[in-house]
């Protein structure tokens, strides 16, 4: 029986979340640099994202168009763990070259 991961990567899940946009920058979380870590399994997508600070007031819609976009990826029946993590600390560093070059960062 075929795995998850033999229909989707890794690349599959951070392109799917390429959608979710931080309405505060206009920004993805992707090159935002808010997704820790993809994790595809059997039967389990595993993402750690966090926020660029714990008070940020849209982080729960976030979170939530997060896991509407794994589930637009995911065959039925897998299960998707969305996990919220505040270690290491977001810093501007972690943004793509793109998005340090969009706010003048480079």
């Amino acid at each position: 029986m075929a795995g998850l991961q033999d229909a989707i990567t890794a690349d599959d899940v951070r392109e799917a979340l390429h959608d979710v946009i931080d309405p505060e920058v206009g920004m993805n979380i992707v090159d935002l640099g808010l997704v820790y870590g993809v994790e595809v399994s059997a039967d389990k997508l595993h993402v750690d994202l966090t926020m660029t600070t714990p008070a940020c007031p849209m982080g729960e819609m976030i979170f939530d168009d997060a896991q509407q976009a794994l589930e637009a990826i995911a065959p039925a029946g897998v299960e998707i763990e969305l996990n919220l993590v505040w270690d290491p600390p977001w810093s501007p560093e972690k943004m793509s070259e793109h998005a340090r070059a969009h706010f003048g960062w480079n």
